[in-house]
């Protein structure tokens, strides 16, 4: 089977224009093994993106795929309507130890957009049963939190969301970093607010935009200043990604509700979780004929076969120190980046923990600077995504420091072949 024309035939990628991607040779993925993609002609690739930011400790880890097998002997799949299983409790106590403090309640989805939906859900109705009717959500601008109807209503990016204006409902949009600004819209619209939503710390979507610090702590304060509710969106940044286990612990903020997907099964099944305080979770509860039922569910919520997963990740996490380790691989990434922050390519690099986005210097659309600077590196061993012109690296946590290295290094080879010779050169 030709697999290639076959994928042209049939298949339709996510974020890609199809006509570019025709006329381009797909890597066409066979197997993984620890921090390497292999394709199906045997050509290793560094996972320099963890498979879109959600392969936590490597491919093909002893630990998760043992706990999955286990699980596969037992039951695959069991609805959550009317009834429980095992790997979905012991998972939600689990995440309660581990979550930020009062959050003491989870619901179960499949992805980052559908946790971020619920969130907004939980929070609207939370309102309403309460008998104030909040129907206006505060985001920031330049904000990403997935690709459902709602979600979409609560990004702020032109590219992704503009299109759908339409089918949207109407947002509120504060500068990131900017506690004032968040202050008047907060002021402006009391009584008004549901909720304020942000992705903590590191906008990812955005680019890898880095808030100052302070930022996080300043915001939760005024929302409870005002009496609104506080999403934070941990889809991207939770697990390990910012050096802490949730990006919210680097200033001690606890949220109302706080969303989490991705690295959450350590990239191996589709899951996500909203987890709430308990007294959201309270305002849902009532007789039978009241109808305070939160109506909203899936048909793989709480699938076993990812619970375990989930629950082998957090496993490893503990039995490997990962976290631990971590502290070290930060550093030396802030090491092999610093001499791309002075390349004249490079506009700036944004970090924070193993979240890096370098911004390149401007150049016409079309000439895709960044898709080719990716193409490059895929050339010599490593997969990276850019967003337009932003790279972005996001690898592993368990990625040796050999790797990160030569990951680095790719990069900025990357980047010198296909940039810097369109640099005008100096008299």
């Amino acid at each position: 089977m030709d697999l290639a024309a076959a994928d042209r035939a049939y298949l339709w990628h996510p974020f890609t224009q199809q006509r570019g991607w025709a006329k381009e040779d797909p890597v066409i993925v066979e197997r993984g093994e620890g921090t390497d993609l292999i394709d199906v002609d045997g050509n290793r690739y560094i996972d320099g993106v963890s498979s879109l930011w959600c392969n936590v400790h490597g491919h093909a880890h002893p630990r998760i795929d043992a706990a999955v097998r286990d699980q596969l002997s037992k039951v695959a799949h069991s609805t959550m309507l009317g009834l429980s299983h095992r790997p979905a409790i012991e998972l939600a106590q689990r995440l309660v130890e581990l979550a930020p403090p009062g959050l003491t309640r989870v619901f179960y989805s499949d992805s980052g957009s559908t946790a971020t939906e619920i969130a907004l859900k939980m929070a609207f109705q939370y309102w309403r049963q309460r008998g104030q009717d909040r129907r206006r959500f505060v985001a920031l601008r330049m904000a990403y939190h997935g690709d459902t109807i709602g979600s979409v209503s609560v990004g702020g990016i032109d590219l992704f969301h503009s299109l759908y204006e339409p089918l949207l409902f109407d947002t509120l949009r504060a500068e990131p970093g900017d506690a004032a600004d968040m202050e008047r819209l907060l002021a402006e619209h009391r009584g008004e607010v549901a909720a304020v939503i942000m992705e903590p710390l590191v906008q990812g979507a955005a680019g890898m935009l880095v808030h100052t610090p302070g930022y996080l702590r300043a915001v939760r304060d005024l929302c409870d200043r005002h009496g609104v509710l506080l999403i934070l969106d941990e889809v991207a940044t939770g697990f390990g990604r910012t050096g802490r286990m949730f990006a919210c612990e680097h200033e001690g903020v606890a949220p109302d509700l706080l969303c989490l997907a991705k690295g959450l099964t350590g990239g191996y099944l589709p899951l996500a979780a909203t987890l709430a305080t308990e007294r959201i979770y309270e305002g849902f509860l009532g007789e039978h004929e009241e109808f305070r039922t939160f109506f909203h569910g899936h048909t793989y919520t709480g699938n076993p076969l990812a619970c375990a997963a989930a629950l082998a990740t957090l496993d490893v996490f503990r039995e490997e120190r990962t976290l631990e380790r971590l502290e070290g691989r930060i550093r030396l990434l802030g090491e092999l980046l610093a001499p791309l922050e002075g390349h004249p390519a490079v506009v700036e690099v944004r970090r924070r923990g193993l979240m890096v986005g370098i911004e390149l210097a401007e150049h016409p659309l079309a000439a895709r600077i960044g898709h080719q600077v990716a193409l490059e590196a895929r050339r010599r061993g490593a997969i990276i995504r850019p967003l337009g012109d932003v790279l972005v690296l996001m690898p592993p946590l368990s990625i040796s420091n050999e790797d990160l290295t030569r990951l680095v290094g790719i990069t900025a080879e990357a980047v010198e072949t296909v940039v810097s010779a369109e640099l005008p050169q100096a008299a």
